[in-house]
């Protein structure tokens, strides 16, 4: 059945370009598909936004914004309060998983190993090294590797937050040495684990939508027992977390000392970027499902979901 589709796109965070290039995929992806499908760029006028969607009266929203507001639970609330279905999450798993505090704290109660943490105001962390190195400093409520920095050593000098543009509170976690695994959910599902190997050695923005800074290897070439690990505490987390439609766990595997190494969760991703250089579309592509197919299936997922 042919939809008429509203995708949101872009808006005001950080992640903003990310959006418009997932979002351009699945506008393509769409048409080819035969949806009406009509770009909406989403800016911080709330009201052009409700009247978008009163004017267009979509069939079915679909979510493609990033990072704050986007995809923690804020758009979700105003699409549930005009009842309008939507993709992915729902308002309470979308706030969840976007809190990486939280996240780690309730996959943690579940018995998903997640390295050492503490929430460390900017003044600490700028003053003093609030950790043994190496660690890792991080937004709570951000994704793509937003504002991450890597303390390898007493030589690695502090971030400077003096233009720092988010919360004021950040979660500084042990570094944990390995490899980059990433496994896909959907509807509940591990679709499989990949691994990343960035050249530079750090997953960060640049190597994760820059071609040609990344390796993906698919599937993830480790050892069978962390492997189904992975996939297991993927559905879990997706589960704990509240999470509907697709979602993306992200993984350390420490094998330094052999295999089977140490898994450890780091977060679950509530709206997995699209974009070429996205891994949700290469896992379910290995499961022989098509772009076009996964986008159609989150069409007709999209629901009030609260």
């Amino acid at each position: 059945m042919k939809k008429k589709v509203l995708v949101l796109m872009g808006g005001f965070s950080a992640e903003r370009e990310v959006s418009l290039s997932s979002s351009q995929g699945v506008l393509k992806a769409l048409e080819s598909l035969g949806h009406e499908a009509i770009p909406l760029d989403v800016t911080r006028d709330i009201r052009a936004l409700v009247h978008a969607l009163e004017t267009h009266k979509p069939d079915v929203v679909f979510n493609g914004l990033h990072g704050k507001w986007g995809e923690d639970g804020c758009i979700q609330g105003l699409l549930e309060m005009m009842d309008i279905p939507y993709s992915h999450s729902g308002v309470l798993g979308s706030a969840l998983s976007m809190n990486k505090v939280v996240a780690r704290k309730m996959c943690s109660l579940q018995g998903i190993r997640i390295p050492e943490g503490k929430v460390v105001s900017l003044k600490d962390i700028a003053e003093r090294r609030v950790m043994p190195p190496p660690y890792v400093i991080k937004p709570i409520n951000e994704g793509s590797s937003v504002g991450l920095s890597i303390i390898l050593d007493k030589t690695t000098p502090l971030p400077d937050f003096s233009n720092w543009p988010f919360e004021d509170k950040v979660l500084v976690e042990r570094y944990i040495p390995g490899r980059e695994i990433q496994v896909a959910v959907l509807n509940g599902k591990a679709m499989g684990a990949i691994e990343i190997r960035p050249h530079s050695g750090v997953y960060d923005y640049e190597a994760k939508y820059t071609e040609g800074k990344a390796i993906h290897l698919m599937p993830a070439p480790i050892h069978k027992e962390a492997y189904e690990q992975a996939l297991e505490w993927a559905e879990k987390a997706h589960q704990v977390l509240e999470c509907t439609g697709v979602t993306r766990s992200d993984f350390r595997y420490d094998d330094t000392e052999g295999e089977p190494g140490k898994l450890y969760y780091l977060e679950t991703n509530p709206q997995p970027g699209l974009t070429p250089l996205s891994l949700v579309p290469e896992i379910v592509a290995h499961q022989g499902m098509s772009y076009e197919q996964l986008v159609q299936w989150m069409v007709e997922d999209a629901l009030c979901r609260q």
